[in-house]
């Protein structure tokens, strides 16, 4: 069963942060593992990625066989179901409705000095998107990582996904013929980050990589930050919801549940202000665990980190909540705009009764793919920004120049930066003799 905590009892916020902290920290053994295949498929190329691909993913493939033929994709595509093909369509028209809101614009601007100011945005030429497999197929996940890259303007888009026993979901096929993606591999693991990071005789290499993936996946891409751009290392899925009394707790069990299916190492936590209504919860929660589907997947999640917490009162659970820096967020309360502006640690946050995550991995809008194990204290969930660089514009003019270049030049000499100060010295001597 979860572990029940209050927040009145000695040595809580101790108690809590450590139970975070030991789902949080690395393997030595996953890292130096990931470590070994990134620099096999470096040196290698192909015949280290189909080796990798061979062992794990019990497929025999050739250099022509890794990636995905475009007919295949467009095949995939037609063999969906009527209202299959509509629910893609939905969620990807609401995804892209959604991220073209947050393109920022460019700017120039002249100060007081006369000096023009500004940036402008411009996409990376190319990004890789790691889809999962495995316990579940994820068309969604295709969706939530190619959607934004592709309002951001992404010229190339590059989709690994694995295929254990060479069988891919054709519903991610389909989820990329609905996102425009041409170019899929079906490779998995840190091979196939190995293999858009470093590029192999097959992959061109990419400048960025995204998408959530297992812990090798999450090793390799923290290995392989400096050489691309990474979105984030994703952990296990969490949920944090905060409840009240007038919650119904069937809805809140299922809620729990809906991470907790995800993976044996995922996170549910409650917090409540009623000792009473925890424990009512909790009974929920076993009691929906004895018809769910995937139990043998959420018992696990739910009995090893599945964590209950009572609170004094709602004000000290969104306290509780900036602790724990959640990927998701639910506030099934009375007033949840309320709640929502104490909260300042999370990944996504949804307000009300009738908000379930699940509408946000699916068909809300904002991308599904969010910062987990505590990085939601630092970080953004993934959007059109990942995709963007921006760049800084400086021009001075005569006039500008004059205001700010004695003030440059006694910058530079009082840091030893002689260089600096004669660059701008050489400019003010000219404009002075001419």
């Amino acid at each position: 069963m979860a572990r029940l905590l209050n927040s009145l009892d000695k040595g809580f916020e101790k108690t809590l942060r450590a139970l975070l902290a030991a789902k949080s920290e690395s393997s030595t053994e996953v890292n130096e593992i990931a470590a070994g295949i990134l620099a096999d498929v470096a040196q290698n190329g192909d015949a280290a990625l189909l080796r990798y691909t061979e062992k794990f993913d019990k497929v025999k493939l050739t250099a022509k066989t890794l990636r995905v033929p475009e007919q295949d994709i467009a095949a995939a595509w037609k063999s969906c179901v009527k209202d299959t093909r509509a629910v893609l369509k939905l969620a990807a028209g609401r995804i892209e409705s959604y991220h073209k809101r947050q393109m920022p614009e460019d700017l120039l601007y002249e100060d007081k000095a006369g000096v023009k100011l500004g940036w402008k945005w411009t996409p990376v030429d190319s990004a890789g998107l790691y889809v999962p497999g495995g316990k579940a197929a994820y068309p969604s996940s295709v969706l939530m990582n190619a959607i934004p890259a592709r309002i951001a303007g992404v010229p190339r888009l590059a989709m690994v996904v694995p295929a254990p026993g060479g069988e891919l979901n054709p519903l991610v096929l389909a989820a990329a013929h609905v996102a425009g993606i041409t170019e899929i591999y079906r490779v998995g693991g840190a091979q196939a980050i190995a293999a858009l990071a470093y590029g192999t005789e097959t992959i061109a290499p990419v400048l960025k990589i995204v998408g959530p993936g297992n812990a090798y996946v999450s090793a390799a891409k923290r290995q392989v930050f400096g050489k691309v751009g990474i979105d984030m290392i994703a952990g296990p899925s969490e949920i944090l919801v905060i409840s009240d009394v007038e919650s119904n707790p069937e809805w809140l069990a299922a809620d729990l549940l809906s991470q907790a299916e995800h993976d044996e190492a995922a996170r549910p936590i409650l917090i409540t202000d009623s000792a009473a209504f925890a424990k009512t919860v909790i009974a929920a929660v076993e009691k929906t665990l004895r018809t769910l589907p995937r139990a043998n997947i959420a018992a696990p999640s739910w009995n090893n980190n599945g964590i209950v917490i009572v609170a004094k009162d709602l004000q000290e659970a969104a306290e509780i909540a900036n602790i724990i820096a959640a990927e998701h967020v639910e506030l099934c309360v009375k007033n949840p705009a309320a709640l929502e502006k104490r909260i300042t640690n999370a990944g996504a946050i949804f307000l009300g009764r009738h908000t379930p995550e699940a509408i946000g991995d699916y068909t809300a809008g904002p991308s599904h793919v969010l910062p987990t194990a505590g990085s939601a204290a630092f970080s953004s969930g993934l959007g059109v920004y990942d995709f963007l660089k921006r760049t800084s514009l400086i021009q001075c003019g005569k006039s500008g120049f004059a205001e700010l270049s004695e003030a440059t030049e006694l910058l530079a000499n009082a840091e030893g930066l002689q260089a600096h100060a004669l660059s701008v010295k050489v400019r003010r001597t000219y404009s002075v003799s001419k």
